[in-house]
């Protein structure tokens, strides 16, 4: 890593966000967890990821505050890992990533899971960043002001 970029991470949001969620496994144990996911050998089983890696992941996400690991709730010897407000919080990146995916990795009229609305049963609509006023904020239409 170059000087440059450590230094511009220290200070971007997008750099510190990736710092705790830049990599594949603890965003796909986040959307698990979005999904009911709670006890270790669901998640390995579902990710099909190594055993060392997961606890690995699920370790650092308890550490960044994204998960909280705690008895089960049935009461058996179980431990679970159960999304905090933190870690609730990425919902809107989860989706983004989703819809991302959605527009651009599936050939027309392939198949693919859907996030539905559960009140209206519908698909849940695009996510947009908007202006003030609530109009479509095209990417042209900001900067990043760095930090001095």
């Amino acid at each position: 890593m170059t000087e440059h970029s450590v230094d511009s991470n220290r200070t971007c949001p997008v750099g510190r966000s990736l710092d705790v969620m830049g990599d594949r496994w603890s965003l796909l144990i986040v959307r698990d967890a979005f999904d009911g996911v709670r006890r270790f050998g669901d998640f390995q089983r579902g990710l099909g990821v190594a055993r060392n890696i997961l606890a690995d992941r699920l370790r650092k996400l308890v550490d960044a505050d994204v998960l909280v690991s705690q008895p089960a709730a049935d009461g058996s010897a179980y431990q679970e890992y159960v999304l905090t407000r933190r870690g609730e919080s990425l919902f809107p990146v989860v989706v983004a990533l989703r819809q991302w995916g959605e527009k651009h990795l599936f050939d027309r009229g392939e198949k693919y899971s859907r996030l539905i609305d559960t009140d209206t049963g519908k698909p849940v609509p695009v996510m947009t960043p908007r202006t003030a006023g609530g109009s479509p904020l095209p990417p042209a239409q900001t900067r990043v002001k760095k930090v001095v």
